[in-house]
């Protein structure tokens, strides 16, 4: 399976539709961990870590875990503040 990407922007407008979108893409058969790569993701609000969250909460009940890769600073610090950062990044 190809990483998933975020796009560039993903703020509360967009965040229903990008979540749904991305759940109607996931194969029958996934993976032990799902990789999304965060690197483009420059505009975002607290909705970002909703739909990351809402997107590691539907692979968790497929068996699978989701792993975020190229979280800018401000994603980090963002996860952090609410307490999340682990759930993003398993070891």
């Amino acid at each position: 399976m190809t990483p998933l990407k975020l796009p560039t922007a993903l703020l509360h407008p967009q965040a229903n539709a990008c979540l749904a979108q991305w759940v109607a893409q996931l194969p029958k058969v996934l993976p032990p961990q799902v990789v999304l790569n965060a690197a483009d993701l420059v505009n975002f609000d607290s909705s970002a870590l909703a739909v990351l969250l809402g997107l590691r909460r539907v692979l968790t009940q497929k068996g699978s875990d989701l792993k975020v890769e190229g979280m800018s600073p401000r994603l980090l610090e963002l996860a952090r503040l609410y307490g999340v950062l682990d759930l993003l990044q398993p070891s």
